[in-house]
Parts: C-alpha cells; sequence; structure tokens
C-alpha cells in the first residue's frame, strides 16, 4: 500500500481547487488531522465533509477512514526514519552532499516502490515474458532508461527495438503486432512526441506499458498497464535525478522477473551474452562489464 502522504502530494495538481486545500492541509498538520473526525478537517479547511470524501476517492481511498488510516501509518514510519532526507543547500561540505544525494536515491526507490502494485506488476510480467517482441520507447532522460531497457532484454534474446527519436520511435511502432509489448517511459506522462507514438500502438494491437510518475496523465490512461516510478523534486538537485533512479528499478525488476520466470530457456542466452562481455575486457576472466 503506498504512502498517503506521498499520494498526495503526487495527485496535487489534478485535483479540484477545494481538493487541494484539504489535501495541503493534511500534509501541513499530519498528526492534527489523524485525531480529527470529517466533521473536524471539512471545517478547519473551510470546506464541506462532501469535499473531503471527493478527495478521498480522488487519491483512490475508500473513504476518510482509510485516508486516516494510512495517514497513521505514515506518521508511524516516519518515526523509524534514522537519516530524514535534506535537500541540499549552497555552500554545503561535500559530507553533507554525498549524505543527501545518496539519501534522495534511497528514498526514490523507496517510493517507487510504495506505488508498485504487484497485481498489475504481475499482469506486465506475463505480457513480457510471453511476448517474442518488446520494445522501448522515451524521449530525453527517459530515452536513456529505455535504450538500458533494451540492452538487458536482448541478452535473453527477446527481440527489442529502442530509439529516443520521436521519428524512429513512430517507424518502429507502426511495425507491432499483436502479441507485441511497447513500454513507454515518461516521466510526466504528458510529452507530446511519446504520446503521439502511444496512438500509433494502440492502433496496432501490441500491448502498451506506461512508466511514469504517480498522476492522472495522459499517458497512463492510454496504456493497458500502467506502472508508477516516483521522485521528490529539490532546488538544487534535478528532480530528473530521482526520476531516473525510479524507472531505472522498474526496468530492473521486470528483467530480473521474467529472468527468473524463464530461466529455464534463457539461461543459455545469459551464459553466452556474459561471455561474449568478458572478450571485451583486457582480461579475460572478467566476466562483467
Amino acid at each position: 500500500m503506498s504512502s498517503c502522504c506521498l499520494r498526495l502530494k503526487e495527485l496535487m495538481n489534478s485535483f479540484a481547487p477545494k481538493e487541494q486545500k484539504i489535501a495541503k492541509f493534511i500534509l501541513d498538520f499530519p498528526g492534527e488531522v489523524v485525531n480529527m473526525s470529517i466533521e473536524e478537517l471539512a471545517d478547519a479547511c473551510g470546506t464541506s465533509m462532501s469535499s473531503v470524501v471527493r478527495l478521498c476517492k480522488s487519491a483512490n481511498y475508500s473513504g476518510y477512514k482509510e485516508l486516516c488510516r494510512m495517514l497513521f501509518t505514515d506518521l508511524a514510519l516516519e518515526q523509524q526514519e534514522v537519516t530524514p532526507y535534506n535537500d541540499v543547500r549552497p555552500g554545503d561540505s561535500t559530507e553533507s552532499i554525498v549524505q543527501s544525494v545518496c539519501s534522495s536515491n534511497i528514498k526514490s526507490i523507496e517510493n517507487t516502490r510504495a506505488f508498485l502494485d504487484i497485481e498489475i506488476l504481475d499482469r506486465a510480467i506475463d505480457v513480457i515474458s510471453a511476448a517474442k517482441r518488446v520494445d522501448f520507447y522515451g524521449v530525453g532522460t527517459s530515452g536513456i532508461i529505455a535504450m538500458d531497457a533494451h540492452n538487458k532484454f536482448v541478452r535473453i534474446h527477446k527481440l527489442s527495438m529502442s530509439s529516443s527519436d520521436p521519428h524512429d520511435q513512430l517507424l518502429c511502432a507502426t511495425s507491432l503486432q499483436k502479441g507485441d509489448v511497447a513500454v513507454l517511459i515518461s516521466y510526466s506522462g504528458d510529452t507530446k512526441d511519446i504520446l503521439e507514438t502511444a496512438e500509433v500502438i494502440r492502433k496496432t494491437d501490441a500491448t502498451l506499458i506506461s512508466i511514469t510518475c504517480y498522476s492522472k496523465n495522459p499517458l497512463s490512461q492510454k496504456a493497458d498497464i500502467s506502472l508508477y516510478s516516483s521522485s521528490s523534486e529539490t532546488l538544487i538537485r534535478s528532480g530528473v535525478m530521482g526520476q531516473r533512479i525510479g524507472q531505472l528499478t522498474i526496468i530492473d525488476i521486470l528483467y530480473t522477473a521474467v529472468v527468473s520466470r524463464l530461466y529455464g530457456s534463457v539461461k543459455i542466452h545469459l551464459d553466452e551474452t556474459r561471455l561474449l562481455s568478458a572478450r571485451k575486457h583486457l582480461h579475460g576472466g572478467n566476466q562483467y562489464q
């Protein structure tokens, strides 16, 4: 189950104005809210109980009781954190920056894990395992993630294409067929180029998997299977860094799960690619890149 505070932060821009007001109050005063009735929260925010209920539904909770239960869990976990993350500030020492960057990367992985629904993840693993061809598409930084995924899956002889060029993406996407899989990576989920590629894929009957932030974004709504990563935006340390860590984590999970499921048939390919990689090193005994 995903963190309540994290979920509200990620969905904030998709909430209606009154829902945003309530969500902000919850994020600012979580300790007080867990002890409030729905009537008290509505009064404190200058809204109605129906607005609180709508916020709960918009955040994919069954009601106010479930929201409070998850908020209480957030507070309990926060007390257990040994080294909370602090943003990098101008003039910080190298030691402080090392601590901040490492803590933020760890937090990105933890937040991404919180948004992974195992049932949905299993569906993605099922279709990728069964597919003969698995393509990966992304632009900008997400294009680098797509190329990393492509390099992983060709090691187990999955036919795979990947390009960060929007025109090449469209051309590759047109040749997808029923039974193939296309994984589209975009943290915002609203990049024009990737949405155009998604439209082409939808016409091919291939299965479309999206990897985006947790929000009601256009790409996730077009996808057959939606997976979510998470990252905290900061002042100095660009959020793109955290986004990359979260996206790479999902790719690693998908690849590892597929290899585990198909191990009997892909082991020979893993051994072959490991030996080929070893030949690229000055010392042939080193089998790892």
